[in-house]
């Protein structure tokens, strides 16, 4: 593992409102540069009473205005919803303003249900143009020609760094046919990652972007002071994935300390598949467990994540998080 980097959905929180959640966002990433942590991705989610973050890259200008050394991006931008050109723009001036601290990660989903899909791009098609769309955005950031008939400005020659995103093996083997690196969504829909991971290692191709393979593994964590805490903290995100999986998407919820009494036992089954690659408890815990993560996956880099309701308590946890992952880290650099 070479970084350590945070995801932060700006979750709204039962009793909050969206200000609460973003003002609560700049203070975390502001604790997160302070922490060592190396990225600060924001991810696209739209129609979602829980998430603030849908505006990603006014949000990311705002984060990276409030900090000075850390890399801020996309983890992700769902391309489908938008023109490359327009992401090409809006990620050219992002780096403009802030050079050599912007990342674009791209996903295929549109984040959201089909009426809001339909709302945001208004013109669809039944083709998946993933690929296509892509490879405009690669060029539109790349050094155009001098008579090149559509430009962007700025984005031109920024060569902002683009990762693409998955859970399958679409995303794995279309970054190893492009050759850009590799983040997988492990923290909500870990299934597929050993055979995505070897699948985008051993099909990889060296590109103009990259020269060998850079994966990013993303993973939640919810570190307390002792283990019952840090479970009870965890129950937010349990009932959050819960009451989405159930149609009933809404604020991050307060915790409770048993939440088998709220969720009936087949939706928590899927939902604790579904967050199984996650640490929780104390420090020596979250350390135990991350360490088992990274031998068993060998990432280049791992970004951690986690919904919990209450701001100091989050900040806590990442706090926590980020202490054992300099041990961790330091630990892999001795040997």
């Amino acid at each position: 593992m070479q970084h350590f980097s945070l995801l932060d959905l700006s979750p709204i929180p039962e009793g909050g409102t969206a200000a609460d959640a973003l003002h609560n966002t700049l203070d975390l990433a502001r604790l997160a540069e302070s922490l060592g942590y190396h990225r600060y991705w924001l991810a696209e989610h739209h129609n979602m009473p829980g998430i603030a973050s849908a505006a990603t890259a006014v949000l990311i200008g705002q984060v990276a205005a409030a900090t000075a050394t850390m890399r801020i991006g996309a983890g992700g931008v769902m391309l489908p919803n938008h023109a490359p050109l327009i992401i090409a723009e809006q990620f050219g001036t992002l780096e403009t303003l802030f050079p050599g601290r912007i990342d674009l990660g791209l996903g295929r989903a549109p984040g959201t249900d089909a009426a809001t899909a339909r709302a945001l791009r208004r013109h669809t098609d039944s083709g998946d143009r993933f690929p296509q769309d892509v490879a405009e955005l690669l060029y539109y950031l790349d050094d155009a020609p001098q008579d090149a008939p559509i430009k962007a400005v700025p984005g031109e020659g920024t060569h902002v760094p683009v990762w693409i995103l998955g859970s399958s093996l679409f995303g794995a083997e279309f970054a190893a046919h492009m050759g850009l690196p590799y983040a997988f969504a492990s923290h909500f829909a870990p299934q597929m990652l050993d055979v995505a991971m070897r699948t985008y290692r051993e099909t990889f191709r060296p590109s103009k972007w990259l020269a060998r393979p850079r994966t990013m593994m993303a993973v939640g964590v919810f570190a307390a002071d002792t283990n019952e805490e840090a479970h009870y903290l965890r129950s937010s995100q349990l009932l959050a994935f819960a009451r989405l999986r159930t149609g009933r998407p809404g604020k991050l919820p307060r915790p409770v300390r048993d939440v088998a009494a709220e969720i009936p036992p087949a939706v928590l089954a899927q939902v604790e598949t579904a967050m199984s690659c996650s640490a929780t408890g104390t420090r020596d815990e979250v350390r135990r467990q991350l360490s088992d993560l990274l031998a068993r996956h060998a990432p280049d880099e791992l970004m951690v994540t986690g919904m919990i309701h209450d701001h100091a308590a989050r900040l806590r946890s990442f706090a926590i998080a980020a202490d054992a992952l300099k041990d961790l880290s330091g630990a892999q650099s001795a040997n």
